[in-house]
């Protein structure tokens, strides 16, 4: 009789450990979703481009004023600009024969504020 018992538990946590996995793999992102994440994330991790967004988060700009800022050639500024707008994390318009950049989205606002965040209270609590 315990014999039953014993296989009705098993199958009790079989079905349990079943429906964990069912729900875990249902929330989980595809694949593309990660590596289109961690692309972003290395993009972010260059000090130039984080130094171009952070000018962008406050105004639209263009590449002579986003060089002024950081004090790079706009050569330079220009090719990071291409390396952030062919990932969608910068968008530009065009005024005559200037363009603008701005932040593609509020999505690339809230990370970057996120990270500053993050940054400035580890700094501090290193300090103290």
């Amino acid at each position: 009789m315990a014999n039953i018992s014993n296989k009705s538990d098993e199958h009790k946590m079989s079905s349990a450990a079943e429906q964990k996995i069912n729900y875990t793999n249902s929330i989980v992102e595809p694949e593309e979703v990660f590596m289109k994440l961690a692309v972003t994330f290395k993009v972010l991790g260059d000090v130039t481009r984080t130094k171009i967004i952070f000018c962008l988060m406050k105004e639209e700009l263009c590449v002579n004023d986003i060089s002024d800022h950081i004090r790079m050639s706009q050569s330079a500024v220009s090719h990071q600009l291409r390396v952030l707008r062919n990932l969608d994390l910068v968008k530009y318009r065009r005024d005559g024969k200037i363009s603008y950049y701005s932040l593609n989205d509020k999505h690339i606002n809230h990370l970057f504020e996120e990270g500053l965040k993050h940054v400035k209270e580890r700094l501090n609590h290193n300090k103290q």
